[in-house]
Formats: C-alpha cells, sequence, structure tokens
C-alpha cells in the first residue's frame, strides 16, 4: 500500500526491485490460516469467530500503524467527522460486517472504515490467466504491498458459507472485508490488480458519494452473484468503481480468460486468451497492456519468458506457482501467491511468501 500519487511510482517500482534483489523463492512459504464465515448469519457477527483467532492488541497495533502511514490527518479527521452520514452512502452488508467487527474489537468506527478504503490503494501485483494444451484454465497471482511484517501474520483465506455449503472463497487479510483474490467453485476465479490513477483518497471522497464500488467489494459481489464467467466478465467491467484497476477473470472451459482494464465508469479494454492464435496465456501486473512496461518494474518480461519456458503442455497450478515465483515477479513485497482453477475448487492455494 501507498498514499502517493502517480509520480511516486518510479521511486516505489526502484524500491521494489532493490528489495526484491534479495527475495529467494526458496524461503519457505506458509499456508494461511483457513477460516469459513456464515453469510446465513447476520453481517455484524459473520467475522466475530474468526476474530478470537487473533490477539486484540496486535490487531489495534497493526491497525493504528496502517492507517497512520497511509492516511492524511485531513482525510483521517474528516471520516470522523463524516462517519455517521458515510455509513448511509456504504451498502450492505460490508458496513454491516465492519461496524461488527470495530465494535467487537474497541475500535472507532471511523478507523475500520479507513483501514478497508485503505486497502483499496495502491498494491503492485502479477496476476496471470492461462490455458494448458488440454483445454483446462488456471489462474494464479502474487499479491505484493509494503507492511509485510504486519499483513503476513494478518492473511487468512476464507471460504464463505450459504446454507452450510461453500458458495465462493477468497484470500483477505484479518479486519478487511474485500477480496482482491477469489474463486467461484466449478463457475470463475478473479484477481484484482491496481491501476494508478490519482491519490487513493481524491477517488474515495469523489466516488464514495456517488455510491460507485470499491474494487474489492465489487469482486466479492461478483462471486457471491453471478452464476458463470460471462455474467462474471459483464459485472466486473461495467459496474462504475471508485477508482480505475485491473481486473482478470479466469473460468472453467477453453478460452475463458479475460484482462479487464477498468475506468471507473466502466471497460477501457477487454483482453481475451486466444490460443488458436498463440495468446494461451494472458500476464498483468500493474500497467496497461498495450503499452511498454516501464524499466525500473518490468514484472511481465520475466513472467512470459517463465511461461515460455514452461510450456503450453506442460502448465499446471504447481508450474504456475513456480512462475510467480521468479524474481522479480516474486520479490520481498510479496505478501502471498494463490493459485487456482475454477474447474478444480479443491485445488485453491495460497502460500504466504517471505514468512519472518
Amino acid at each position: 500500500m501507498r498514499s502517493a500519487g502517480p509520480s511516486a511510482r518510479p521511486a516505489l517500482a526502484l524500491l521494489l526491485l532493490l528489495a526484491g534483489a534479495g527475495a529467494s523463492a526458496a524461503a519457505s512459504p506458509q499456508a494461511p490460516p483457513l477460516f469459513n464465515v456464515s453469510l446465513d448469519m447476520a453481517p455484524e457477527l459473520r467475522w466475530l469467530p474468526v476474530l478470537q483467532h487473533f490477539d486484540p492488541d496486535f490487531l489495534h497495533a497493526a491497525m493504528a500503524h496502517i492507517v497512520g502511514d497511509n492516511v492524511p490527518k485531513w482525510v483521517l479527521e474528516l471520516i470522523r467527522k463524516t462517519v455517521r452520514m458515510l455509513e448511509l452512502f456504504l451498502p450492505k452488508p460490508f458496513i454491516g460486517e465492519i461496524r461488527g467487527m470495530c465494535d467487537a474489537l474497541n475500535f472507532q468506527l471511523a478507523d475500520c472504515i479507513l483501514l478497508n478504503l485503505v486497502y483499496e490503494s495502491t498494491a503492485f501485483c502479477t496476476s496471470i490467466v492461462a490455458q494448458d494444451s488440454r483445454g483446462h484454465i488456471y489462474h494464479g497471482r502474487n499479491l505484493d504491498y509494503a507492511f509485510g511484517n504486519l499483513l503476513r501474520n494478518l492473511t487468512m483465506d476464507v471460504q464463505f458459507l450459504k446454507n452450510g455449503q461453500v458458495a465462493f472463497t477468497g484470500t483477505t487479510f484479518v479486519g478487511y472485508v474485500g477480496l482482491w483474490t477469489g474463486q467461484s467453485p466449478h463457475k470463475f476465479t478473479v484477481s484484482g490488480n491496481e491501476r494508478d490513477k490519482g491519490w487513493w483518497w481524491e477517488n474515495v471522497i469523489a466516488a464514495l458519494f456517488q455510491r460507485h464500488s470499491l474494487i474489492s467489494w465489487l469482486i466479492r459481489t461478483t462471486l457471491s452473484e453471478s452464476e458463470n464467467f460471462e455474467a462474471a466478465v459483464y459485472k466486473l467491467a461495467k459496474t462504475p468503481l471508485i477508482a480505475d484497476v485491473y481486473y482478470i477473470v479466469g473460468g472453467t472451459t477453453p478460452k475463458e480468460g479475460v484482462v479487464i482494464t477498468r475506468n471507473r465508469g466502466g471497460p477501457a479494454d477487454i483482453w481475451p486468451l486466444d490460443p488458436l492464435n498463440g495468446a494461451w496465456f494472458l500476464v498483468e501486473t500493474n500497467y496497461d497492456h498495450w503499452k511498454p512496461v516501464p524499466k525500473g518494474d518490468d514484472r511481465r518480461t520475466p513472467a512470459i519468458k517463465a511461461l515460455n519456458a514452461t510450456g503450453q503442455a506442460n502448465l499446471s497450478l504447481e508450474a504456475l506457482f513456480q512462475v510467480l515465483s521468479v524474481f522479480p515477479v516474486y520479490n520481498n513485497y510479496t505478501i502471498y501467491t494463490t493459485v487456482m482453477s475454477a474447474a478444480n475448487p479443491e485445488k485453491y492455494m495460497t502460500r504466504i511468501r517471505n514468512p519472518g
């Protein structure tokens, strides 16, 4: 995460690469804890069983550090003054879930809301959707953020249950109700990558009051409501957002893979898999795919080289994990790697990287 505007990208990209020089793909990845969250429970109660597994003092310290380092004081004061009005603009069930966790942890509601908004800011991410030679679709992603020592201890896999059955699965952080990575079993997979446009608090203030969706909340809503790959792509492409983003979507049948480049109001570009013409994989980092990547942050080229070296016939979730372990695709800012395939939902796998 970062609170800087577009001018900060080259500097942070350089730091990311310098930090990545010390990253070792041999570092032992760890599985995050797995929790069930029942959507049949009232929103205010859903996350309380999860919170029981974490130290409240650690959660307080982590939240204060993340919010304090990312939120200008004037934004914090504005949100605190208008929090009751802001509640009216935030959609259900998300505001109820935030309020329930906030009350349980004795946090100020404004700070809990800001914590969720902060995660909508910059993440250096790499997402890949690919099709093997048998027509199977695979989807993988690295999520790169600052505050790794905190976020690695907050990372968790969540199975969201409806009527006692797994409706969808996602990877997220304690206290955060949105999803940047998720899977609807036997339907589709989705990940989100930041697309750098403007200062994040300007996006939030300008768009929240227009009732546009948060990026990660739309992923979760899509996982909950969309019945198939096509419906998911339509929803992710057309729903008004608070900021630009890249949505990467994988399906269950051949050619069901796409990168959606989003403006706030709609799609800027839709880039599909085209295996018959050699495009058996799509690699999206944090730059428009039709433009050159900056020399200071080229994770695209190493990922493409690794995929080509792997070969379409040898593609698997394990092979995709290895591609996502190649420097600088994998670096010291990588919080977790997830690989998934909607046709085989039981193989959803997240690993925390660079564990301390």
